[in-house]
């Protein structure tokens, strides 16, 4: 009945999406600036949805065991773990973005020195360049300014390389700065940060697969507690029953959940500290 219900509250909303195309393209009618109530709540319930997606599955795994064990501990349990999964979604989202912007600043390093082969000047070759690549990412701006208006262009680049992953740009700032006060050829320059730059990211890759190994053995030795709750379960055992409402198998689970935390943090920590060094 839920399902059926939501699927005739979206059919309804995109009927009224046509509607106003069609009032749009041929001009029969009036349409109103703002979105209507439905496009609004829908709009909200898939942010809302966005958010809760890093934690929906240890609230679902949570409320099932509930359901299984009959008590009300991994509900608690699956809501505790709801904003340690977010963060380290964030965490994942914001590592995915500093190379992201990695990427864009080694580009921008190669079309900025393509466009001074060219034999544009470095104010606008960097516009050019800029625009099309966007490796100074919030800071473009402020960038493209100073390259325009005869600004410090240094000190811009400077500035723009605080954003995580963006380190190259004080390169290019070095590289702008000597071009600029003793003569020297920009490209040229260019081409070695960038070629430096490819370098140290080819070495973060290739680190990153060589551990993964081990980040992945670290999760599956995490995960071999609940593979012996299964076969417990299999057994006839009934462990769900002895952790949730024995005072041992409360402690147990205390105490065994304590060590399976640190476990996994120490493991996680190791590999992320061999990955930074």
């Amino acid at each position: 009945m839920a399902c059926a219900g939501a699927a005739a509250w979206l059919m309804s909303g995109w009927d009224s999406g046509a509607r106003r195309a069609r009032l749009l393209c041929v001009g029969g009618g009036v349409v109103a600036t703002g979105p209507p109530s439905r496009e609004r709540a829908l709009a909200e319930w898939r942010r809302l949805r966005g958010r809760l997606r890093a934690g929906g599955w240890s609230l679902v795994a949570g409320a099932v065991i509930a359901l299984l064990g009959a008590s009300v501990v991994p509900l608690l349990l699956g809501a505790a773990l709801v904003p340690l999964l977010g963060r380290l979604r964030r965490a994942g989202k914001a590592r995915r973005e500093r190379e992201r912007r990695g990427d864009a600043v080694i580009a921008l390093c190669g079309a900025l020195a393509g466009e001074v082969r060219a034999g544009r000047q470095p104010g606008e070759a960097l516009l050019r360049a800029a625009r099309d690549s966007g490796g100074l990412g919030e800071a473009q701006a402020v960038v493209l300014a100073a390259a325009r208006f005869g600004g410090d262009v240094p000190g811009a680049l400077t500035d723009a390389a605080r954003q995580a992953g963006a380190d190259g740009l004080v390169g290019l700032a070095a590289c702008w700065r000597v071009a600029v006060d003793r003569g020297a050829g920009l490209a040229a320059g260019l081409d070695r940060l960038e070629g430096a730059l490819r370098v140290e990211r080819d070495q973060r890759a290739d680190m990153r697969a060589q551990l993964a190994g081990s980040q992945s053995t670290a999760v599956m030795l995490a995960g071999l507690p609940v593979l012996g709750l299964l076969i417990g379960t299999a057994l006839g055992a009934d462990p769900l029953h002895v952790l949730l409402h024995t005072g041992a198998g409360l402690g147990c689970l205390l105490v065994g959940g304590v060590l399976e935390s640190v476990g996994l943090w120490w493991a996680l920590r190791i590999v992320r500290g061999a990955e930074a060094a």
